[in-house]
């Protein structure tokens, strides 16, 4: 892969030509993810949530049967006035679900309501409020034209057609579309498993009571609420003690469960030196360092069979890094279909420090205001600080070339609420 190194900003005291990119991470990234090939066929109700592996193909015309777009008269076109009236006599009513099953003839309409089925003789609706009613006879006037207010067979979905592609994410509404179609069973993707654990010797489980010098293992929590939001199978291995052999016994295990292994610190410049050793015997890993902020240092590759993913340790590095580097490949390697982050631009309410050299994303609160976009930052942005994590819906996207955005400028954002917290 050709990579074009970027151009030197001016007065620029982070730039640093051996970094990546972040575009050119994300692409080696995705090169490397490769998406799981065993499928399994599921009900509907077990397979929200799941990648579908096939095609689902209609095996119906929706609608079913031309049918009427609201309450009001079917009557046939031949009978529609030019000008003036035309009174015609009411010979029933067609119900949805209870249609009319005589025939209309000239001079003869039938009363019919929203979803009904288009009595035979007819192809036309006129609305109630169009139409005077006096005992079983209608007057209606010119104006109308043939074929109005009718819904025809096929005209939402097509029977023979792909209803959904293989690669489509089930959510709820994908649920309801196959459940209208009468399809009972779907072909999926196997769930992806993912194993994911930290090193530190100072980190210590939630709830025990800290020594000096040591602090509460927050990232495993953090990685745990991003990858059930995606669906995978969840394998937590907990805290690994900085040692070589604990740490190599680690991965062994992780690599014979799983088919995407995380990490979170212990990739950083110094502190990866045993650890690269290890990852060199079980597999090929690469460990970078990538122009942004924050998130400088990751390491990427394979244990074994298992995709790895070493984040950096700080929290908000981890979200970052998870949401920019991990989720998209996760996404891949189930079989969905990856798009492209939702971009929006909006207005920057507050001045933003940020220095030419790295991309920065950093943590912004995006609203409406007076109809429009804007965006303020959501308190400090060291990476360290996850409080701004919490109030925070978005990250402020300012490109590498990029030095400090003053109040008023329209910046990039991208949503993330709901997708990685």
């Amino acid at each position: 892969m050709t990579e074009k190194t970027p151009t030197q900003p001016a007065s620029s005291d982070e730039y640093d030509s051996s970094l990546l990119t972040v575009e050119q991470a994300q692409a080696r990234i995705m090169e490397l993810a490769a998406p799981v090939q065993e499928t399994e066929s599921l009900g509907l109700h077990d397979a929200l949530n799941r990648v579908l592996a096939a095609d689902s193909i209609s095996p119906l015309n929706v609608p079913p049967h031309a049918n009427s777009a609201m309450d009001g008269y079917a009557v046939s076109a031949t009978d529609l006035p030019d000008s003036g009236e035309a009174t015609l006599k009411v010979i029933g009513t067609s119900w949805a679900g209870r249609p009319f099953n005589s025939t209309a003839h000239g001079g003869e309409c039938v009363r019919i309501m929203t979803g009904a089925n288009i009595p035979a003789g007819t192809d036309t609706v006129i609305m109630q409020e169009h139409v005077q009613r006096n005992d079983d006879v209608i007057t209606i006037g010119s104006g109308h034209s043939a074929g109005q207010n009718v819904r025809h067979p096929g005209e939402d979905i097509a029977e023979g057609s792909t209803v959904l592609p293989a690669g489509q994410w089930i959510g709820s509404a994908e649920l309801g579309l196959l459940a209208s179609l009468g399809i009972p069973h779907v072909k999926v993707k196997r769930r992806l498993r993912v194993a994911f654990f930290s090193t530190g010797d100072e980190l210590q489980p939630v709830g025990s009571v800290l020594k000096e010098g040591q602090i509460y293992d927050s990232n495993r929590y953090t990685l745990h609420g991003m990858l059930s939001q995606l669906g995978v199978d969840i394998i937590d291995l907990g805290v690994i003690r900085d040692e070589p052999a604990a740490i190599e016994t680690a991965f062994r295990d992780a690599a014979q469960q799983a088919d995407a292994i995380i990490t979170s610190g212990g990739v950083s410049v110094g502190e990866a030196d045993f650890v690269k050793g290890i990852l060199d015997k079980l597999g090929k890993v690469d460990f970078w360092r990538i122009a942004m902020k924050p998130g400088k240092p990751l390491a990427i590759g394979k244990v074994q069979r298992a995709m790895f993913f070493g984040l950096p340790g700080n929290p908000v590095s981890v979200m970052a890094t998870f949401y920019l580097f991990v989720q998209p490949a996760l996404r891949k390697m189930m079989g969905q279909t990856v798009i492209p982050p939702l971009r929006i631009t909006a207005s920057c309410k507050t001045t933003l420090k940020k220095r030419p050299g790295r991309m920065e994303f950093q943590r912004g609160v995006l609203s409406i205001e007076n109809g429009k976009p804007v965006v303020d930052a959501a308190g400090m942005q060291a990476s360290h600080i996850l409080s701004g994590m919490s109030r925070a819906n978005c990250f402020i996207e300012l490109p590498l070339e990029t030095g400090n955005v003053a109040a008023g400028e329209a910046v990039t954002v991208l949503p993330f609420h709901g997708l990685i917290g």
